[in-house]
C-alpha cells in the first residue's frame, strides 16, 4: 500500500507541474542532477562530541542543500513521492555499514528505525522514517540481502522538542525514552534514522535493543550534518 501511494504521488508530481525542492527546476520532487547530487559513496560518520553507546554510523550524503531540502520537503510538507529516492540512500548506508562489518555469518538482518512519537506522526499526516525505511528494505534486497522491516521499539514518555538543545542536553532529553513494544524477529539489526546530529537518538534506539539482548551492528542514516575525523585523531 505505502508502494503505491508513492508512485501514485510520484504521478499526482507531474501531472501538477511540480518542481525540484532543492532547485526549483520543474520536473518530478527530485531532478536528476540534485539526485545524482544525493549522496555517491557511503561514508563512516562521528558526531561531535560521540555520545556513550553510539554504534558505528555510515550516511549515505552530507546534510547539505540537497539533502537538507529533500529531507525537510518529505518529512515537514508530506511530498511523498520523494521516499523512493531517500529509502533507497537509506538502503545504501546500510550496504556500507555491512561491508565494514567484522567478518561474520549473518542471516537475515533486521532493520530498526528509530521510533516517532503518535502525535508527531498524527500531525505530519505519515510516518516519513517507516516509509524510507520500507524502501531501503526494498533497495537491500535488489542487492542481494536478507533485510526484513523490524519496527520493534516505541517512544516510552513525552520528550522536549530536540531543536536548540545542546548534544548534552539532547542525551538527556532522550534518556530511557525509548522502549522495546514487541519481540525483535531478526538477530542482529542495523537502526536506521533520517539524519544524525549529536547522535542522541540512535545512541538511545541502540540502548534500548541492546537492553533486551539484541545484537546491534551499526546504525544507518540518509545523511549527516557533518563528517568528522575518528575520535583521537
Amino acid at each position: 500500500m505505502s508502494m503505491s501511494r508513492d508512485l501514485s504521488a510520484a504521478a499526482v508530481d507531474l501531472l501538477l507541474g511540480a518542481t525540484c525542492v532543492a532547485c526549483d527546476e520543474p520536473g518530478p520532487a527530485l531532478c536528476p542532477g540534485c539526485l545524482s547530487r544525493l549522496g555517491r559513496r557511503p561514508a563512516r560518520t562521528w558526531p561531535s562530541p560521540v555520545p556513550s553507546g553510539l554504534p558505528p554510523v555510515f550516511a549515505a550524503a552530507t546534510y547539505d542543500d540537497v539533502a537538507r531540502a529533500a529531507l525537510v520537503a518529505h518529512k515537514e510538507h508530506g511530498i511523498l513521492s520523494l521516499s523512493r529516492p531517500l529509502g533507497q540512500k537509506l538502503g545504501w548506508a546500510v550496504l556500507g555499514l555491512l561491508a565494514e562489518a567484522p567478518r561474520r555469518r549473518i542471516g537475515v538482518v533486521g532493520i530498526v528505525p528509530a521510533p516517532s512519537a503518535r502525535h508527531t506522526v498524527r500531525n505530519r499526516g505519515h510516518d516519513p522514517l517507516l516509509r524510507m525505511t520500507r524502501h531501503a528494505v526494498v533497495e537491500l534486497r535488489r542487492a542481494g540481502v536478507s533485510a526484513e522491516l523490524a519496527q520493534v521499539l516505541r517512544v516510552a514518555r513525552r520528550v522536549a522538542d530536540q531543536s536548540g538543545l545542546t548534544s548534552e542536553q539532547r542525551a538527556v532529553n532522550l534518556q530511557g525514552a525509548f522502549a522495546i513494544r514487541r519481540r525483535v524477529p531478526t538477530d542482529p539489526v542495523v537502526v536506521v534514522d533520517d539524519v544524525i546530529t549529536t547522535g542522541a537518538t540512535v545512541a538511545e534506539t541502540a540502548r534500548a535493543l541492546r537492553q533486551h539482548g539484541v545484537d546491534v551492528i551499526g546504525a544507518a542514516v540518509v545523511a549527516a550534518t557533518a563528517r568528522r575525523l575518528p575520535p583521537g585523531r
